[in-house]
């Protein structure tokens, strides 16, 4: 199995945003792992949940109006639900550094975490657990981070709709923009259940195939001409992702970052924010920069980034088949 794969030309990455360190761990027992977004000297965060079927950890603190006002780690994973456990060795590692949230005897890292389905993909048992997280937090630097087969994209898969046996496989984006001195950068583990659309011409990249396997099936027409889904357990999918800004933002405007982010979910998933999928989109603020263009400068930057990652993670993931025989191409093969 391939790790990981370059893509011709630079999108940049959301390490380009001042402040952000990203560290992958990659289970080699089955496809799976983690990923996560450091910022050391804390970060104004938001998150927006659109999915409807999330596995969350801490978003609620994200809201606008409650008490904390910077985190200090994302943690994307697979594994399901358990693997939300990974954000708990970021958690270890970041205390045994000093950084967190100052409650008098100690500093308190606080790491929400999002986490997207793959327990299809390989042995279910096979998951992220904390020393997954720990070991993420190792491996992170400021460098761009490896996109395709690595950290929380490493089992995911797209395009379910007709069937995993039909789908084609996902993985890690990234992207940055820079507009006047600012970057906004996203980092996007994408396991949607929709096909993946270029956000500039509007062709399917990768997603549902036909019934021979051979070419893309195109699942928006094909819902509309009538072909039936497959029954879906909800839940089953979900893309998740970070964008980052080193603009100066506010906990209300970090917020408002992270719905703007779904914009370019929106123009790169179709179908999107569906009943069987978790999207979830985190925010963050390094201030790094020192200014801002104004939030409707950084929103459309947000979008852009977020759409380009999106189709970057299905460009740069490569086949895999399972010990269980379950044959996933990549948009490479179909090409």
């Amino acid at each position: 199995m391939s790790s990981q794969h370059v893509l011709a030309g630079d999108a940049g990455s959301i390490t380009r945003v001042a402040g952000i360190e990203v560290g992958h761990f990659t289970e080699t027992c089955r496809p799976t792992g983690c990923t996560v977004i450091i910022t050391r000297e804390g970060a104004v965060a938001g998150v927006d949940v659109r999915g409807a079927a999330p596995g969350t950890r801490e978003t609620d603190l994200l809201h606008p109006s409650n008490l904390v006002d910077k985190v200090h780690a994302i943690m994307l994973a697979g594994g399901s639900a358990w693997g939300l456990d990974a954000a708990t060795g970021a958690v270890r590692w970041l205390e045994e550094r000093g950084v967190g949230f100052d409650v008098a005897v100690g500093r308190l890292p606080i790491v929400p975490a999002a986490v997207l389905f793959d327990l299809l993909v390989g042995d279910m048992r096979v998951r992220p657990d904390a020393a997954a997280g720990y070991a993420a937090c190792e491996a992170a630097s400021t460098a761009d981070p490896a996109e395709g087969n690595v950290g929380a994209g490493t089992g995911a898969a797209l395009g379910k709709i007709f069937g995993i046996q039909r789908a084609m496989k996902g993985g890690i984006g990234t992207a940055s923009v820079t507009v006047d001195g600012v970057t906004v950068g996203a980092l996007i583990a994408c396991n949607a259940l929709g096909d993946v659309i270029d956000p500039d011409t509007a062709q399917v990249i990768a997603g549902a195939r036909t019934d021979d396997g051979l070419r893309l099936r195109d699942t928006r027409r094909a819902l509309l001409r009538g072909d039936p889904p497959q029954p879906l357990l909800a839940g089953t999918n979900t893309t998740i992702g970070v964008v980052a800004t080193d603009a100066v933002i506010t906990k209300v405007q970090a917020h408002r970052l992270a719905v703007a982010a779904h914009d370019g979910l929106a123009r790169s998933i179709n179908p999107v924010h569906t009943m069987s999928d978790g999207d979830t989109l985190f925010s963050l603020g390094t201030g790094r920069s020192g200014k801002s263009p104004g939030m409707m400068v950084l929103a459309t930057m947000a979008a852009e980034a977020t759409a380009i990652a999106t189709a970057r993670a299905a460009r740069a993931a490569r086949a895999i088949t399972t010990a269980e025989g379950l044959y996933l191409p990549s948009a490479a093969d179909l090409g």
